[in-house]
């Protein structure tokens, strides 16, 4: 087995050191038996990102698309191409937990599956209103059996991937279109609370609809 991390990265020097680090110690809790290297897919960087990944050595391909969907495809088809069997997609905001690889190796062995969808926490509350946190506790499933889909948190066997068409070169929403086909397609997924990343509170979004657009709307709608 050879597992890819793929990462995609868009100005990004904020975090990247610290997600590659994340990856670094969940790729040390691995078996000998188990391969498995990071790849950052940098998408428009204007920033030290690009230092910054060069820095620790991580392999790295670079394209001008301000695309997540499309960026995403491209880094996994490389990996792919490059022996990867299992891809394991999150984002350069974002620190996986120490057991992240591990706990997806578990739910491979236990019942095997095509597909994990993971969970995230939130990494920081205080510059959110109290009620924000509150509707985003209400909202969310913290447990087995979720049906949260996030691109930070998502993994799945590469032939799988390749038969489903891969991600689509949309700009947001490009892991729901993904699951879905999965989905339409019979393939088994597992909804899994023991796969876990810690992502970023921040505002500031990347994408327009995504993770950080949606704590956005819920802290404006709070403000008001």
């Amino acid at each position: 087995m050879k597992i890819a991390i793929v990462i995609p990265a868009h100005n990004e020097a904020m975090t990247i050191a610290n997600c590659l680090a994340s990856v670094q110690t969940a790729i040390a809790q691995l078996p000998s038996t188990i391969a498995a290297y990071p790849l950052v897919v940098l998408d428009s960087c204007t920033d030290e990102t690009l230092t910054i990944v060069k820095g620790t050595g991580v392999d790295y391909i670079s394209y001008d698309y301000r695309c997540v969907g499309r960026v995403r495809d491209l880094g996994i088809r490389h990996a792919i191409t490059h022996g990867a069997t299992w891809i394991a997609c999150t984002d350069a905001d974002s620190v996986v937990t120490k057991d992240w690889l591990v706990q997806q190796i578990t739910h491979i062995t236990d019942q095997p599956t095509d597909m994990i969808c993971g969970v995230v926490s939130v990494d920081s509350w205080v510059n959110l209103t109290p009620q924000t946190r509150e509707d985003y506790m209400a909202h969310y499933q913290d447990m087995m059996g979720h049906r949260h889909i996030h691109g930070a948190n998502l993994s799945f066997s590469s032939e799988a991937y390749l038969t489903v068409g891969g991600f689509a070169p949309l700009r947001c929403h490009e892991d729901v279109d993904l699951v879905k086909k999965f989905e339409s397609q019979g393939y088994a997924i597992t909804w899994s609370n023991r796969v876990r990343v810690i992502t970023s509170s921040r505002l500031d979004a990347r994408a327009t609809e995504g993770f950080a657009a949606f704590l956005a709307n819920l802290e404006k709608g709070n403000l008001q």
